[in-house]
């Protein structure tokens, strides 16, 4: 019988020990606050600022990746770049175990969505994302992934498969459309040639930037891996190509302030939308059995839902086969 230890062992009492154990005096408050791949609780803290607490999902990563993750988030804070870097002890230490968890500690950094609608809010995001970009190629990481497809289309593909989550009668119409997106995928990399893989954030969307009005804060580096800068600019893209590229114009002429941009990355973007789809699909697949996840995505798992991704990847798979977003010259 396994021992191992599951996130409905994380009591209240549980937790605020764990972050009793190094050092702090907890006063009884805590907040759970919106994560669902780890648990993270704002800790309120005898006559101070409450602390941020992420305690890490069981098995994901290993202790050396966790500490890289830190490591470089702390890189960029040390060149006074916005991210919310963990706390690091009186012993140099950020990651923490306690009773068969592992936890770190974060300071509180109130904010709000960024209003991407804004040329000026698209700029400053530009110009911090390249700043993170600018570090992320000084070294590589050694203990995290690389973002390829492989891993967000293959792997979760052959889970999905596997494990009978897509409806019999829907099956083979899914199997057929990721098989051929994802051809189209490898056709998208193969024009953009080769392109360089630096440390990423690799999840910058908008719920991970906490805006103030001394800008942005950049939050949750636990999805980092190595991978191409488009992926750190894509999310920040919506509507049709017209305000797509309008938008990706307006990053650019911040980004490149302080990094250089090989446009040869612009194939990659439709590529990398579609790999975050099937992606997202093969994760809430992976953790359906943590009891959390039916509750808050109740629609995963239905036939709506499997026709849904049937149909937004046959829109992909056309958006695959159009010329890329261009940059004006000057960029």
């Amino acid at each position: 019988m396994s021992t191992e230890v599951t996130y409905q062992d994380l009591t209240p009492d549980r937790l605020l020990d764990a972050v009793e154990s190094v050092g702090y005096r907890c006063d009884g408050r805590l907040l759970a606050l919106n994560s669902f791949e780890n648990r993270v609780y704002q800790i309120g803290i005898d006559e101070s600022e409450p602390v941020v607490a992420k305690f890490y999902r069981i098995g994901r990563w290993s202790d050396e990746a966790i500490i890289e993750d830190h490591a470089f988030t702390l890189e960029l804070a040390e060149r006074e770049i916005p991210v919310v870097a963990p706390l690091v002890d009186a012993n140099g230490n950020t990651l923490h175990q306690f009773e068969g968890f592992r936890f770190a500690l974060y300071p509180r950094r109130p904010g709000r969505a960024p209003e991407l609608d804004h040329p000026d809010t698209l700029k400053w995001m530009g110009r911090f994302i390249a700043r993170i970009h600018a570090v992320g190629a000084i070294s590589p990481f050694v203990h995290r992934p690389a973002l390829d497809i492989g891993s967000y289309g293959d792997e979760p593909l052959r889970f999905l498969l596997k494990n009978q989550f897509i409806p019999m009668d829907l099956e083979p119409a899914y199997r057929s459309v990721v098989e051929d997106i994802l051809q189209r995928v490898r056709a998208a990399y193969a024009r953009a040639g080769k392109i360089e893989n630096i440390r990423l954030h690799c999840d910058c969307h908008p719920g991970n930037i906490l805006w103030t009005d001394a800008g942005p804060h950049f939050v949750d580096f636990d999805d980092s891996r190595m991978g191409p800068a488009i992926q750190d600019i894509w999310m920040l893209l919506s509507g049709d190509r017209a305000s797509q590229n309008a938008q990706l114009l307006h990053v650019m002429e911040g980004y490149k302030e302080f990094c250089d941009f090989n446009p040869a990355e612009l194939h990659l973007l439709e590529a990398l939308r579609t790999l975050r789809m099937i992606h997202y699909s093969g994760w809430l697949a992976k953790r359906w059995e943590d009891p959390a996840f039916p509750v808050a995505f109740p629609w995963f798992n239905t036939q709506h839902y499997w026709q849904d991704q049937i149909l937004g990847l046959r829109e992909q798979a056309a958006l695959l086969d159009e010329p890329p977003l261009v940059l004006k010259s000057h960029y």
